[in-house]
């Protein structure tokens, strides 16, 4: 049995640069989602365009607080990846905060900002797309198919739902004790 040799059956440098900068993309994405950010967006900027980077993700926060928050998120999770900004702008004020990564930028805007700038207008020429077109497609192998859980059946009581709600749990000593209480009158 022959291995492949050509460069054409293994995935080639640019290929994997590729589908590591989407799954930092992704981290991205899921940091904003994690705080709640708003109409989030993610512009892929074309090479002709006169872009200086390839992903824009734009987000929003409701107030300044949430606006820190986001980006704040996106900072940790990607600094657990290994990947650190080049460069943030406008965290103090809240307003737009800017996390520059050098192949994607992140954008998150307060309401009020994101609707003056409006970016997806200004590149309206980028490619608009979904978190999930981020992922890479994951093939399934054997070993990897989990079978389906089975249903656990039901227990009948044969308690009445009254008698049910006569008895009381109470704690004595870390066990449990059932106490059948009296009725009410």
């Amino acid at each position: 049995m022959e291995r492949p040799t050509t460069t054409d059956q293994r995935p080639n440098f640019d290929q994997m640069k590729k589908l590591d900068l989407k799954r930092q993309v992704s981290e991205a994405i899921a940091a904003c989602q994690e705080k709640q950010a708003e109409e989030i967006t993610i512009l892929e900027l074309e090479q002709g365009s006169g872009a200086f980077t390839d992903y824009f993700v734009v987000c929003s926060g409701n107030n300044p607080r949430q606006v820190q928050a986001i980006s704040d998120e996106v900072e940790e999770r990607l600094e657990k990846a290994g990947q650190r900004p080049t460069h943030i702008e406008g965290y103090k004020q809240a307003e737009w905060v800017l996390l520059d990564y050098v192949n994607f930028v992140v954008h998150v805007f307060s309401e009020k900002a994101r609707k003056f700038y409006d970016l997806e207008r200004l590149w309206k020429t980028a490619k608009r797309l979904e978190p999930g077109d981020l992922k890479p497609a994951v093939r399934k192998t054997k070993a990897a198919v989990k079978p389906a859980a089975k249903k656990k059946k039901k227990r009948r009581r044969s308690k009445s739902k009254s008698a049910n709600r006569s008895l009381k749990s109470t704690r004595n000593s870390g066990f449990r004790v059932k106490v059948r209480s009296r009725p009410r009158s």
